[in-house]
């Protein structure tokens, strides 16, 4: 664990852990969102979905 966490502190490499960073935060917004447009479309509000994603 201490090799890969030299390796990932390197100048060369912040970039990709900062981007597997943003990718985590931008794949938990996504599923967020699909789970609320899924919640609406069970309980029968699927014309509010464009409404939501304006929000």
């Amino acid at each position: 664990m201490q090799n890969f966490l030299w390796i990932l502190t390197q100048p060369d490499n912040l970039p990709i852990a900062g981007m597997v960073l943003a990718l985590g935060f931008l794949l938990g917004v996504w599923l967020r969102q699909a789970l609320r447009h899924d919640r609406l479309i069970r309980s029968g509000h699927k014309d509010d979905i464009e409404r939501e994603m304006r929000r």
